[in-house]
């Protein structure tokens, strides 16, 4: 039986302002806990954004990967440190489109791609049709390209790329085709190159880059990935010459910047930082800034947003007790360790990157200790965040964040980090630490669904934060300082200024001043809803990128 969902189609009529058609790709989208295919942040986003695309009616899809494997499962070995579990998945609610296109990947002409859909009813989001080449037919190397999000081996990795560019492409033509394709970052280049051949003109493709850090802008050997068919067939030497930079390297960002219409950042701060990381290159598209968002509908609690409508701090305090009393029972249940909902908690939790900083607060350990041992100021804190599978210097500090923790009874470290207990540490925590050395985060979102809940911002002034923050009175912002110092000397500064704001304004006045603190959450909310919600966001992406008011 042919899906409905075989041709582009919507349940609803799009509205006015949103009737462009647009294809929307993404390695990896964070839609709801029973469907973990997503690594963090860049999917979390991705997935808000498709909720409010359903919220306000737009004519958009999203294509994604289905992969076998999810992301992983974070587990312990015996002494609590991470292990990480790869565990096959099962998702009844996707349906079998029918739609299988080919596609040529190496030496191998007719890799097949199948379709299956992620209708609108299932969570709320615009229609999305996730790919697998785990598909009868395809030979047995053929069949792992989808096994894995983020796969440590680069030919499998660039084998994803054209799986989700090319064969996503492929799949958007079946269904009768798209006015916009946007590239939710580098990953799925391939389709420009693909659709640059079909005819699709410039003015029809937009990209979005969500990091300055190098790693997260792919670069790879030019010939290599002409074998591999990156470019949708085998491009002549001029011709792949006329696409290389830095010695004979695709890196696919400039690529999609030159290819693209217009693109954007993911904040204020980001645009001025990728503006200038990609001035020097030749016919590149300008940089605008949208800053990211949550949707506030999914991440908010209910009664949290009930309480606030009405400015009532009693009613807050007591939704709140429940909340951080919910958290507590994760960490008993995980670490038999019994935290207490009256004492200030904060959370560390986020994608473990070094340039995050998990580890700051044990950067001056003499005083980490002084701090968690005030009987007069009593603190609890929890850690949680998935490090890259193979990212051992992340893993590292989990694990040496697991080993100081595990003799203090109020420390925590937390596995299982992905949307269920993101929410849970939102509404459940106090104070919501952001510290990653200036200029690297993009935007970082966490943030932005902490305040919805709560949870008070103590950052550095990066990403999103300087859009939002009015220091003392929404949140507590860390002090300026020359990023171009070195990070010794930056991480020193920051860990100063860190204790200071804890130890002389944050502690005493959540302990003091309670009626000031109330204030502060109210005001924070206040503040993130409506600038830093997707229903704003996705407004902005059809105005200002999909379809520019000249």
């Amino acid at each position: 039986m042919i899906s409905e969902y075989s041709k582009w189609h919507h349940p609803y009529k799009p509205a006015a302002d949103y009737k462009k058609k647009v294809a929307y790709f993404s390695m990896e989208f964070g839609i709801d806990q029973a469907f973990n295919i997503y690594s963090g942040g860049l999917g979390f986003l991705a997935g808000s954004h498709m909720r409010s695309g359903f919220e306000l009616k737009q004519n958009m899809i999203g294509i994604g990967m289905l992969w076998k494997y999810g992301y992983y499962d974070q587990a312990r070995n015996e002494d609590q440190t991470l292990r990480t579990d790869f565990n096959e998945k099962h998702f009844d609610f996707l349906e079998d489109t029918g739609i299988e296109v080919e596609i040529k990947l190496h030496d191998n002409p007719h890799v097949k791609v199948r379709a299956y859909v992620l209708k609108p009813e299932i969570f709320g989001t615009v229609p999305m049709y996730f790919l697998s080449t785990d598909v009868q037919g395809n030979d047995h190397i053929s069949k792992t390209i989808t096994n894995h999000l983020y796969d440590s081996n680069p030919v499998t990795r660039v084998s994803q790329s054209i799986v989700l560019g090319i064969g996503g492409a492929k799949v958007v033509e079946v269904l009768g085709g798209a006015d916009t394709y946007h590239l939710n970052e580098g990953h799925a280049l391939p389709a420009f190159y693909y659709l640059r051949d079909q005819g699709v003109k410039k003015s029809q493709m937009v990209f979005t880059t969500h990091t300055p850090e190098k790693a997260g802008n792919e670069e790879r050997e030019a010939r290599h990935l002409n074998r591999c068919g990156f470019f949708g067939r085998i491009l002549s030497n001029e011709e792949l010459e006329k696409e290389m930079v830095n010695g004979g390297m695709i890196n696919y960002t400039i690529s999609a910047l030159r290819m693209a219409k217009k693109a954007n950042a993911v904040s204020k701060l980001h645009a001025i930082v990728a503006n200038d990381m990609w001035k020097n290159y030749d016919g590149v598209s300008k940089i605008i800034p949208i800053t990211n968002a949550q949707n506030q509908k999914f991440w908010q609690d209910e009664t949290i947003k009930k309480v606030w409508s009405k400015k009532n701090a009693k009613a807050y305090k007591k939704r709140k007790t429940e909340l951080k009393t919910e958290l507590c029972d994760v960490v008993l249940q995980q670490t038999n360790k019994t935290f207490d909902p009256n004492v200030l908690t904060f959370v560390w939790a986020r994608r473990f990157a070094e340039y995050k900083r998990a580890d700051l607060l044990l950067h001056d350990f003499d005083r980490f200790k002084r701090l968690i041992s005030n009987e007069k100021y009593p603190v609890q804190i929890i850690w949680a965040g998935k490090p890259y599978p193979f990212d051992y210097n992340a893993i590292d500090v989990f694990n040496h964040l697991v080993h100081q923790s595990k003799n203090e009874p109020n420390l925590a470290v937390l596995i299982g980090y992905e949307i269920d207990l993101s929410k849970k540490l939102k509404c459940g925590s106090d104070v919501w630490l952001n510290t990653p050395r200036i200029t690297r985060e993009a935007s970082g979102t966490s943030g932005m669904t902490a305040a919805m809940n709560g949870s008070v911002n103590v950052s550095t002034n990066d990403g999103w934060i300087p859009e939002f923050q009015k220091d003392g009175q929404n949140c507590f912002v860390l002090p300026a300082l020359n990023h171009h110092l070195p990070v010794w000397d930056q991480d020193k500064i920051d860990t100063d200024n860190l204790f200071h704001i804890l130890e002389t304004k944050v502690i005493p006045m959540y302990y003091d001043n309670p009626q000031k603190w109330q204030e502060m959450v109210f005001n924070a909310m206040d503040d993130v809803i409506p600038e830093f919600t997707t229903q704003r966001m996705a407004d902005d992406y059809y105005k200002k990128l999909f379809n520019p008011i000249i």
